[in-house]
């Protein structure tokens, strides 16, 4: 299946929201716009392409109902998605949905872009858990591509679970909370192995913490 999400939000309206496949979205508030599920999705070989625009001056909240389950098809164990963000001048971007879970025999790759404008204001996290209860198989790789104008803010990948190099069955974590926010002028933060806070050259931060399993609430930095 071939997934497209649409969102645009422009100032004194709602947010425009054009959808095809399973995934849509449903406005909650004036500035706020909550994705809904409407057909299982991700499976191994589905496509999914999100687009979040905030046009300049405009404000946006993105939650989701419920968490997002990839799971392996009979053909193909993976699965892809293409988030794409753009947030204007002196606009603001809220974007936190619940957790996705990479079933056991799944592989999910995301690829997240990001173009904030001139006095643009970000928090974007990300929630990550390899395996349902009882199980421990699954991957997922993420990309973070991150510009401010023509200046790049932030280039990053991180893997966790099967076929990684760091991949560890005893010990390697399978749960990642990320956490991208601009501008941040808060110092660097360090919870130990497992947990840190790094500010950007170009502003900004990005907190991640891995762990076995996600907990909640969980609080990064």
């Amino acid at each position: 299946m071939h997934t497209e999400l649409s969102i645009v939000a422009a100032p004194g309206r709602l947010p425009r929201i054009e959808a095809i496949g399973g995934l849509a979205g449903r406005h909650t508030g004036t500035d706020t716009v909550h994705l809904i599920g409407t057909a299982a999705t991700p499976l191994g070989g589905d496509e999914l392409d999100i687009r979040v625009v905030v046009l300049p001056g405009a404000r946006l909240v993105v939650r989701s109902v419920a968490a997002t389950i990839a799971l392996p098809s009979t053909t193909t164990p993976v699965s892809s998605a293409r988030w794409h963000f753009e947030v204007g001048a002196e606009a603001e971007l809220d974007f936190d949905p619940e957790p996705t879970i990479v079933a056991g025999g799944a592989h999910h790759h995301a690829v997240t872009t990001v173009v904030l404008g001139v006095g643009a204001r970000l928090r974007l996290r990300e929630r990550i858990q390899l395996g349902r209860s009882g199980e421990d198989g699954g991957g997922w790789r993420g990309d973070l591509i991150a510009d401010v104008g023509e200046l790049p803010l932030l280039r990053h990948r991180l893997e966790l679970g099967a076929g990684t190099s760091a991949d560890d069955r005893l010990s390697a974590a399978r749960a990642l909370d990320s956490e991208l926010r601009y501008p941040d002028d808060r110092p660097a933060w360090s919870g130990g192995l497992d947990a840190v806070r790094l500010p950007l050259a170009a502003g900004g931060s990005l907190a991640t913490r891995t762990s076995a399993r996600l907990h909640a609430p969980v609080a990064v930095g």
